[in-house]
């Protein structure tokens, strides 16, 4: 199909103005990437295109006949957002009104479609100008002047849509009912996926939130140890107070290192609550302490690790239970893997223990 010679005009100008676009897309790219940055905001894919002279052109064959010159087409340039959470959607669209100067005319919440096959498409999709007081180029005014397209969707919606192009919007020979009935219904599947994936997170972040609002009121017994409350726990520095006395036996210093391998030991050993390891601390504190004496006195050892602290509250927990060097050998390969070096360490610690009266 040959274009009329308006639609031949906004091609040249293209062609013209390719260098502009593509400085447009790589800002536009830049400025979201830093603004998600920023916001602490993970996202699943971020890109931009310049549309190519492929494309434009066959838009200017379907519409020639709605643009006036290169200015009226909105989507030379476009951006896309690709959140993990459909409620995402929202607060990253917030961001880019911040960011950019929207045309509300051009701009569509395709999400306020009802159509029930149309689940891919509910992308919001906003049209944009990068206002001067982000970027101003004297050498490329129209950097100010033209718009482009922000479309910001789901994962979910994201993989609908690039599978329905592809079988559907693509193909030559039309749907038959049965084909596109079922495609309604996987449609429908994916929406309400997209639904409880944001659901489920929320619940789950109001767990967490609610569990270490319990961790720092104290209320140990009713917070169940996990990976969470216990890197929660943790943030309470718990075992500073022995550690940092572990330290002064020769007058050292603690080296702070990470205490979370711990915690499976800790589940291994029948801890259920944060309230658990709690009490260990209050029963075992000094019986720890006198091992840690033995261990360093006259070693000249003036630095200490923070570990040092659960470590030995964990055997001396071990011991006084009667489970002996096994389970000792069994605390550290869970440490460290498996090594025979464990059973001479696991011995000379039962060793040390039989001197303060342990086992």
């Amino acid at each position: 199909m040959k274009l009329d010679m308006k639609s031949e005009m906004i091609l040249e100008e293209y062609h013209e103005k390719l260098p502009l676009f593509e400085r447009m897309k790589t800002l536009v790219l830049n400025l979201l990437r830093d603004c998600l940055d920023e916001n602490h905001i993970l996202v699943s894919g971020l890109e931009a295109r310049v549309k190519t002279e492929q494309s434009l052109t066959g838009k200017l064959e379907l519409k020639g006949y709605k643009y006036h010159s290169l200015e009226d087409i909105t989507d030379i340039v476009g951006a896309r957002i690709i959140t993990f959470y459909s409620d995402e959607v929202d607060i990253i669209s917030a961001l880019a009104e911040k960011l950019f100067e929207i045309d509300w005319d051009n701009s569509v919440d395709k999400r306020k479609m009802l159509e029930i096959d149309r689940f891919g498409y509910l992308s919001l999709h906003y049209v944009c100008r990068i206002p001067e007081a982000l970027c101003k180029d004297p050498e490329m005014p129209q950097l100010n002047q033209f718009r482009f397209e922000l479309q910001m969707r789901s994962t979910l919606q994201h993989v609908w849509a690039n599978m329905y192009h592809d079988i559907g919007y693509k193909s030559d020979v039309e749907i038959p009912l049965e084909y596109q009935r079922n495609m309604t219904r996987l449609a429908g599947m994916l929406e309400m996926a997209d639904e409880q994936f944001s659901r489920i997170r929320k619940e789950i972040n109001g767990y967490r939130r609610t569990v270490q609002s319990m961790v720092a009121n104290g209320n140990f017994d009713e917070v169940p140890l996990n990976g969470d409350t216990f890197r929660g726990f943790l943030k309470l520095r718990p075992f500073k107070n022995l550690a940092d006395k572990i330290a002064a036996i020769n007058q050292g210093e603690v080296y702070e290192d990470n205490l979370m391998p711990y915690y499976n030991v800790l589940l291994h050993m029948n801890m259920k609550t944060i309230g658990d390891i709690v009490r260990m601390c209050n029963e075992n504190a000094e019986s720890a302490y006198q091992l840690a004496l033995l261990q360093l006195a006259g070693t000249g050892l003036d630095i200490v690790t923070y570990s040092v602290a659960l470590q030995n509250l964990c055997f001396v927990t071990i011991l006084k239970k009667g489970y002996g060097e096994s389970e000792l050998v069994r605390m550290f390969n869970l440490l460290y893997g498996e090594n025979d070096y464990h059973h001479q360490r696991a011995k000379r610690i039962c060793e040390q223990a039989r001197k303060i009266n342990l086992i």
